[in-house]
């Protein structure tokens, strides 16, 4: 995979996590919610009205955009196994930012995430 190609890919992922930890920002500042017939106008309206989940849907439009662009030069048996490493991201973020609690067992998981990336890459 050339340089442009990596950082296509790259951004494409980094985008993607992005708008995950955004919507989970919005969806926090909202708090727990049940969707009822009641309800789904007023949550629906809250929900879309927060701007880190409109943040977070702008972030998802941009990583479609640069993503395209990436698999117009990746071959997808390589590309879409990187998006992996947006969970890699999201984790420690999530533990960073939402104060998420991270196991040994999560741990291990992401270092054979890294692991089969990195063998994927060079591949």
């Amino acid at each position: 995979m050339n340089p442009i190609s990596f950082v296509c890919v790259i951004t494409g992922v980094l985008l993607n996590a992005c708008a995950q930890l955004l919507l989970k920002a919005g969806v926090n500042a909202v708090g727990h919610f049940e969707i009822t017939s009641a309800n789904i106008i007023p949550v629906g309206w809250k929900i879309a009205t927060q701007l880190p989940i409109i943040g977070g849907l702008t972030c998802y439009v941009f990583s479609v955009v640069v993503w395209i662009v990436g698999l117009s030069r990746v071959d997808v048996s390589i590309a879409y196994p990187m998006l992996s490493l947006g969970y890699v991201v999201n984790a420690f973020a999530a533990w960073y930012l939402f104060g998420e609690v991270m196991s040994v067992q999560q741990l291990v998981g992401i270092g054979i995430i890294l692991i089969g990336v990195v063998v994927l890459a060079r591949g």
